[in-house]
């Protein structure tokens, strides 16, 4: 078993981007429904995140936090990154991330609203969007990793 002494005093391996071979993108998941929906939640919130630039400041930090969470997200399925963390839950952390970023976005959407601005009416509109995409990419994650499937006894 090699200690964090032995690993450090190992000569570098070939290229200087041997470091870096953790870090490739799948482009198969990218074009896979997950990566599009987490892409496309992406871009939705980068939209709200304009709008409430525009309009409501108060608002675009929720718009901001969860931008850079979903961020996280795509780059650690896309990496396959999130592989070396086994000890983490990841299909109940991306459950608990839809479901709070819906419930989030529900909130300050009919909170926007109300000020009957251009951009926050925008934003609403927007907002709306993004929970039903939120609420479907929960639904998914919890048919494919989350339910109890059916095995041969039972049926």
């Amino acid at each position: 078993m090699l200690s964090a002494w032995n690993r450090r005093d190992r000569p570098p391996e070939d290229g200087a981007a041997a470091g870096l071979q953790g870090f490739t993108v799948d482009k198969t998941f990218l074009s896979s429904l997950k990566g599009i929906l987490l892409e496309t939640e992406l871009a939705l919130i980068f939209i709200i995140f304009v709008c409430f630039t525009a309009s409501i400041s108060a608002y675009m930090a929720a718009a901001l936090l969860e931008f850079f969470i979903t961020l996280a997200f795509l780059f650690l399925y896309a990496t396959q990154y999130y592989q070396r963390f086994d000890r983490l839950n990841w299909p109940c952390l991306d459950f608990l991330r839809c479901v709070s970023a819906s419930i989030i976005f529900l909130v300050v959407s009919f909170a926007a609203v109300t000020s009957r601005d251009g951009a926050a009416i925008a934003a609403f509109v927007f907002g709306i969007i993004l929970v039903s995409v939120f609420a479907y990419d929960a639904f998914k994650i919890y048919r494919t990793e989350m339910a109890p499937r059916a095995t041969q006894g039972d049926q």
